[in-house]
């Protein structure tokens, strides 16, 4: 597709205006800095509404097909509202998992049944989804996944649990891994991929309370649920080359994603201002020279991180290795958005230890906030341990252990 540069220039222009006038910079509650932590009715009503919204004027799903609710448009335009969106500090958008992975997997794998049955909703926020990998006894051992799916007619039997189900308790749709074959000759082979409806006869979810005090996941319970046999997708048995292809996208290593962001995006030079105001023992945080070359050393890792993003878009920058690059994104930076915000709270020194709601906490707890919460975005999606292994076995080539 050929993009006129004015068409670009104009729509820009217009998605800038619009964020301008749209964004309120206090909703008078602490709105959710990440996806993950959606955790009251309040909260998710406001980002429902917020996303509608966003969608509606064409400011999401702006390169997904026009017959599914896309705006049929080229990738530029949506990376245009996009950066007009983060410069003005609009909220995350709510169904991450429909936007982000549900979705291009199903532009790209699912039925033409299944596009015009599930694509609008997830844009629209009107079908929130949820994702049903992890269990609870099995970790980052997904290809051992235990929940039970047998065929019974015209439906399947679900028996099981899984576990770290964010938003599960708003969620109308889960994208499962279940096992349809326990004989089959390897784990992987037995392992099917549904689209389960959640609000069904036999199917709880218990909220799971996290350290910060928030909410936000969920355990689902599956009790002798039925769900209708077309909520398969793909064939039995090819559950975990999907599943596979759906970890691509949570890891940022497909593109196709609606756009707009589902957690907060970490400024490191936002903690500049920080620095400026924070004092230890008296004087000025940034007169300790311990302090202040941590400072510059995130600084440089921040724009490191920044030109590897611009990095991978030039064939000719990654063909030694082409993969290294998409693959690593997730690990990098992650683990550097947790050490960034611990450094963040070090910086406040004594007062770090004051969290949200107290009257001495410096900018309202953001950074002890922050810091506590980019735990779950280390273990989500593949621990950083497991990425690791991913980078070594498949970039690297190193044997497996």
């Amino acid at each position: 597709m050929t993009v006129d540069q004015q068409d670009l220039d104009d729509f820009a222009k217009d998605a800038d205006a619009w964020f301008r006038e749209h964004v309120d910079p206090d909703p008078g509650f602490m709105l959710p800095l990440t996806f993950m932590e959606v955790g009251t009715d309040r909260q998710f009503e406001y980002l429902r509404d917020w996303q509608r919204r966003v969608w509606e004027a064409g400011y999401l799903g702006a390169a997904w097909p026009k017959e599914y609710g896309g705006g049929g448009l080229d990738p530029a335009f949506q990376k245009a509202a996009t950066e007009a969106m983060r410069r003005h500090n609009g909220p995350i958008m709510l169904n991450a998992i429909g936007l982000n992975w549900t979705g291009p997997l199903l532009l790209d794998m699912g039925s033409p049944e299944q596009k015009r049955k599930y694509v609008k909703g997830i844009l629209s926020a009107e079908d929130i989804w949820c994702q049903g990998f992890s269990e609870p006894e099995n970790g980052s051992d997904l290809g051992n996944a235990q929940l039970k799916a047998v065929r019974d007619g015209d439906a399947y039997v679900l028996n099981g649990s899984k576990i770290w189900t964010t938003q599960g308790n708003y969620a109308k749709y889960m994208i499962l891994l279940a096992r349809t074959d326990p004989d089959a000759p390897n784990k992987y082979a037995g392992l099917s991929f549904f689209l389960s409806p959640m609000r069904i006869e036999g199917v709880e979810t218990t909220p799971i309370r996290k350290l910060t005090g928030e909410y936000g996941f969920t355990q689902t319970f599956f009790t002798d649920a039925r769900i209708p046999a077309d909520c398969l997708m793909g064939e039995e048995g090819q559950g975990w080359l999907i599943a596979m292809r759906t970890l691509e996208y949570e890891r940022g290593a497909r593109g196709g994603q609606a756009g707009g962001y589902v957690l907060t995006p970490l400024d490191a030079f936002s903690i500049l201002d920080l620095a400026g105001r924070a004092r230890r023992d008296g004087a000025p945080a940034l007169d300790d020279p311990v302090m202040r070359d941590k400072l510059v050393e995130f600084l440089i890792e921040a724009q490191g991180l920044n030109l590897c993003q611009q990095r991978v878009k030039t064939p000719a920058l990654t063909q030694d290795r082409p993969m290294a690059l998409p693959l690593a994104s997730k690990l990098m930076w992650t683990e550097f958005a947790r050490r960034l915000n611990e450094y963040a709270v070090t910086l406040t020194g004594a007062q770090g230890g004051y969290y949200v709601g107290d009257d001495n906490a410096v900018d309202n707890g953001l950074w002890a906030r922050g810091y506590l919460n980019a735990f779950s975005a280390t273990i989500g999606g593949g621990t950083s341990q497991i990425q690791r292994n991913i980078i070594a076995e498949h970039v690297l080539g190193l044997p497996k252990k």
